[in-house]
Protein backbone atom coordinates (compact mmCIF):
# COMPACT_ATOMS: atom_id res chain seq x y z
CA UNK A 1 0.00 0.00 0.00
CA UNK A 2 1.44 3.54 -0.88
CA UNK A 3 0.09 7.07 -1.48
CA UNK A 4 0.71 9.57 -4.41
CA UNK A 5 2.76 11.51 -1.27
CA UNK A 6 4.07 8.07 0.71
CA UNK A 7 5.91 5.02 -0.32
CA UNK A 8 5.12 3.16 3.27
CA UNK A 9 2.90 -0.18 3.29
CA UNK A 10 0.93 -0.27 6.03
CA UNK A 11 2.19 -1.31 9.49
CA UNK A 12 5.12 0.41 8.46
CA UNK A 13 4.14 3.79 10.55
CA UNK A 14 3.44 3.32 14.17
CA UNK A 15 -0.03 4.10 15.42
CA UNK A 16 1.69 7.11 17.22
CA UNK A 17 3.60 9.75 14.92
CA UNK A 18 5.49 12.86 16.05
CA UNK A 19 5.69 15.48 13.22
CA UNK A 20 7.87 18.22 12.53
CA UNK A 21 8.24 20.32 9.51
CA UNK A 22 11.53 19.61 8.70
CA UNK A 23 12.70 16.54 7.05
CA UNK A 24 16.44 17.11 8.16
CA UNK A 25 15.03 17.55 12.15
CA UNK A 26 12.66 14.09 11.58
CA UNK A 27 16.26 12.49 10.36
CA UNK A 28 17.79 14.15 13.62
CA UNK A 29 15.54 12.61 15.53
CA UNK A 30 15.49 9.47 14.57
CA UNK A 31 19.61 9.37 14.29
CA UNK A 32 19.97 10.62 18.17
CA UNK A 33 16.46 9.27 19.66
CA UNK A 34 15.63 5.73 18.53
CA UNK A 35 16.52 2.57 18.41
CA UNK A 36 17.05 1.06 15.29
CA UNK A 37 15.16 3.37 13.01
CA UNK A 38 13.83 2.12 9.76
CA UNK A 39 13.43 4.87 6.92
CA UNK A 40 10.12 3.86 5.76
CA UNK A 41 8.86 6.99 3.27
CA UNK A 42 11.44 9.44 1.86
CA UNK A 43 8.93 10.82 -1.43
CA UNK A 44 9.64 14.24 -2.28
CA UNK A 45 12.09 13.89 0.29
CA UNK A 46 9.73 14.01 3.25
CA UNK A 47 11.36 11.42 5.30
CA UNK A 48 9.78 8.95 7.85
CA UNK A 49 11.28 6.69 10.25
CA UNK A 50 9.80 3.99 12.45
CA UNK A 51 12.09 2.85 15.64
CA UNK A 52 11.19 2.27 19.37
CA UNK A 53 12.04 5.04 21.83
CA UNK A 54 12.57 2.88 25.55
CA UNK A 55 10.71 -0.06 23.83
CA UNK A 56 7.93 2.09 22.46
CA UNK A 57 7.09 1.96 18.71
CA UNK A 58 7.00 5.43 16.91
CA UNK A 59 7.54 7.30 13.89
CA UNK A 60 8.92 10.35 13.37
CA UNK A 61 7.61 12.18 10.04
CA UNK A 62 7.92 15.39 8.18
CA UNK A 63 5.26 17.65 7.39
CA UNK A 64 6.97 19.94 5.50
CA UNK A 65 5.70 23.61 5.81
CA UNK A 66 2.51 25.41 6.04
CA UNK A 67 -1.14 24.25 5.87
CA UNK A 68 -1.72 22.59 2.67
CA UNK A 69 1.48 20.90 3.26
CA UNK A 70 0.24 19.21 6.77
CA UNK A 71 -3.08 18.49 5.51
CA UNK A 72 -1.99 15.99 2.85
CA UNK A 73 0.43 13.74 5.47
CA UNK A 74 -1.89 14.47 8.58
CA UNK A 75 -5.05 12.99 6.30
CA UNK A 76 -2.78 10.17 4.86
CA UNK A 77 -1.38 9.37 8.19
CA UNK A 78 -4.94 9.10 9.89
CA UNK A 79 -6.95 7.94 7.12
CA UNK A 80 -4.98 5.28 5.03
CA UNK A 81 -1.91 4.04 7.60
CA UNK A 82 -4.54 4.12 11.08
CA UNK A 83 -2.41 6.51 12.83
CA UNK A 84 -3.90 7.69 16.12
CA UNK A 85 -2.27 10.05 17.72
CA UNK A 86 0.22 12.89 16.03
CA UNK A 87 2.60 15.49 18.42
CA UNK A 88 3.71 18.12 15.80
CA UNK A 89 6.88 19.63 16.91
CA UNK A 90 7.98 22.91 15.55
CA UNK A 91 8.72 26.05 15.97
CA UNK A 92 6.58 29.55 16.64
CA UNK A 93 7.15 33.13 17.23
CA UNK A 94 6.25 34.50 20.94
CA UNK A 95 2.91 37.06 20.94
CA UNK A 96 3.54 37.55 25.01
CA UNK A 97 6.89 39.50 26.63
CA UNK A 98 7.26 36.68 29.06
CA UNK A 99 8.29 34.02 26.36
CA UNK A 100 12.15 33.41 25.76
CA UNK A 101 14.04 31.31 22.97
CA UNK A 102 12.87 27.79 22.85
CA UNK A 103 10.39 28.51 25.98
CA UNK A 104 7.96 25.66 24.96
CA UNK A 105 3.82 26.56 24.33
CA UNK A 106 1.12 23.54 23.87
CA UNK A 107 -1.04 24.72 21.93
CA UNK A 108 -4.76 24.19 23.03
CA UNK A 109 -6.75 25.87 20.41
CA UNK A 110 -5.86 27.41 16.88
CA UNK A 111 -7.27 30.26 15.09
CA UNK A 112 -6.67 30.14 11.24
CA UNK A 113 -8.33 33.00 8.57
CA UNK A 114 -7.92 30.32 5.79
CA UNK A 115 -10.58 28.33 4.39
CA UNK A 116 -8.45 24.92 4.73
CA UNK A 117 -12.22 23.41 6.25
CA UNK A 118 -14.36 25.05 3.99
CA UNK A 119 -12.53 23.86 0.98
CA UNK A 120 -11.96 20.09 2.62
CA UNK A 121 -15.08 19.45 4.05
CA UNK A 122 -17.36 22.54 3.20
CA UNK A 123 -17.09 23.69 6.56
CA UNK A 124 -16.86 27.55 7.15
CA UNK A 125 -14.40 26.65 10.89
CA UNK A 126 -11.81 29.06 12.05
CA UNK A 127 -11.42 28.09 15.28
CA UNK A 128 -10.46 23.97 16.14
CA UNK A 129 -8.72 22.48 19.38
CA UNK A 130 -6.41 20.27 20.30
CA UNK A 131 -7.10 16.91 21.95
CA UNK A 132 -7.38 17.12 25.45
CA UNK A 133 -6.33 13.48 26.04
CA UNK A 134 -3.31 13.97 24.18
CA UNK A 135 -2.77 17.28 25.66
CA UNK A 136 -3.21 16.06 29.39
CA UNK A 137 -0.59 13.05 28.85
CA UNK A 138 1.98 15.75 27.60
CA UNK A 139 1.56 17.73 30.66
CA UNK A 140 1.86 15.16 32.86
CA UNK A 141 4.96 14.23 31.60
CA UNK A 142 6.04 17.67 31.31
CA UNK A 143 5.62 17.56 35.16
CA UNK A 144 7.21 14.04 35.93
CA UNK A 145 10.38 15.49 33.91
CA UNK A 146 10.46 18.77 34.89
CA UNK A 147 9.70 20.65 31.84
CA UNK A 148 8.39 23.69 31.63
CA UNK A 149 5.74 24.38 29.45
CA UNK A 150 3.35 27.21 29.22
CA UNK A 151 -0.26 26.25 27.57
CA UNK A 152 -2.32 28.95 25.63
CA UNK A 153 -3.72 29.55 22.12
CA UNK A 154 -2.37 29.83 18.81
CA UNK A 155 -2.78 31.51 15.47
CA UNK A 156 -2.24 29.67 12.38
CA UNK A 157 -1.37 31.95 9.54
CA UNK A 158 -1.11 31.28 5.84
CA UNK A 159 2.50 33.23 5.22
CA UNK A 160 5.46 33.59 7.64
CA UNK A 161 4.14 36.41 10.39
CA UNK A 162 7.72 37.94 10.53
CA UNK A 163 7.10 38.97 6.79
CA UNK A 164 3.39 40.54 7.22
CA UNK A 165 3.21 44.44 6.52
CA UNK A 166 1.59 44.66 9.49
CA UNK A 167 1.08 42.39 11.94
CA UNK A 168 -1.03 44.07 14.50
CA UNK A 169 -3.37 44.69 12.01
CA UNK A 170 -3.97 40.74 11.61
CA UNK A 171 -4.05 40.69 14.99
CA UNK A 172 -7.21 43.13 15.35
CA UNK A 173 -9.27 40.21 13.16
CA UNK A 174 -8.41 37.34 15.49
CA UNK A 175 -11.92 36.83 17.42
CA UNK A 176 -12.26 38.93 20.53
CA UNK A 177 -10.78 36.61 23.86
CA UNK A 178 -8.97 34.33 21.65
CA UNK A 179 -5.49 36.09 22.91
CA UNK A 180 -2.85 34.11 20.95
CA UNK A 181 0.18 33.97 22.94
CA UNK A 182 1.93 32.73 19.50
CA UNK A 183 1.85 31.92 15.74
CA UNK A 184 2.76 28.84 13.83
CA UNK A 185 1.54 27.67 10.55
CA UNK A 186 0.62 24.58 10.34
CA UNK A 187 -1.66 23.65 14.05
CA UNK A 188 -5.26 24.21 12.46
CA UNK A 189 -4.64 21.91 9.47
CA UNK A 190 -3.69 19.41 12.20
CA UNK A 191 -6.20 19.37 14.70
CA UNK A 192 -9.10 19.97 11.85
CA UNK A 193 -8.04 16.65 10.42
CA UNK A 194 -8.02 14.84 13.18
CA UNK A 195 -11.71 15.94 14.50
CA UNK A 196 -12.82 15.22 10.62
CA UNK A 197 -11.10 12.16 11.12
CA UNK A 198 -11.67 10.93 14.94
CA UNK A 199 -8.48 10.70 15.63
CA UNK A 200 -5.86 12.44 18.37
CA UNK A 201 -3.49 15.36 17.99
CA UNK A 202 -1.88 17.48 19.83
CA UNK A 203 1.32 20.70 19.05
CA UNK A 204 4.08 21.39 21.05
CA UNK A 205 6.21 24.65 19.17
CA UNK A 206 9.70 26.06 20.87
CA UNK A 207 9.76 29.85 20.27
CA UNK A 208 12.75 31.03 17.88
CA UNK A 209 11.74 34.17 17.33
CA UNK A 210 9.17 37.12 19.10
CA UNK A 211 7.78 40.52 18.65
CA UNK A 212 9.55 41.89 22.08
CA UNK A 213 12.91 39.85 21.39
CA UNK A 214 15.26 41.09 18.69
CA UNK A 215 17.16 37.69 18.48
CA UNK A 216 15.93 35.44 15.71
CA UNK A 217 17.12 32.00 16.39
CA UNK A 218 19.52 30.50 13.25
CA UNK A 219 19.03 27.54 11.52
CA UNK A 220 21.86 25.49 13.50
CA UNK A 221 20.12 26.91 16.81
CA UNK A 222 16.89 25.88 15.70
CA UNK A 223 18.32 22.08 14.96
CA UNK A 224 20.13 21.65 18.06
CA UNK A 225 18.10 24.18 20.16
CA UNK A 226 14.76 22.42 20.28
CA UNK A 227 15.98 18.58 22.27
CA UNK A 228 13.92 19.84 25.11
CA UNK A 229 10.60 19.89 22.88
CA UNK A 230 11.55 16.52 21.63
CA UNK A 231 12.48 14.53 24.90
CA UNK A 232 9.08 15.61 25.79
CA UNK A 233 6.87 14.80 22.97
CA UNK A 234 9.03 11.24 22.80
CA UNK A 235 8.02 10.78 26.63
CA UNK A 236 4.93 11.52 26.26
CA UNK A 237 4.47 8.90 23.49
CA UNK A 238 5.25 6.20 26.30
CA UNK A 239 1.88 7.36 27.92
CA UNK A 240 -0.11 6.67 24.74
Amino acid sequence: MSTPHNEANLGDIAKTVIMPGDPLRAKYIADNFLTAPKLVNSVRGMYAYTGKYKGKEVTVMASGMGMPSMGIYSYELYKFYEVENIIRIGSCGAYKPEFKLFDIILAQNTFSEGNFALTLNNDNCHIVNSNADLNSAIAITAKETNTKIFLGNTVCTDCFDVYMTDVNQFLNRVPEGFNPVSAEMEAFTLFYVAKLLNKKAACLMSVVDSKYIKEIATPEERQTGLNNMIKLALESTLKL
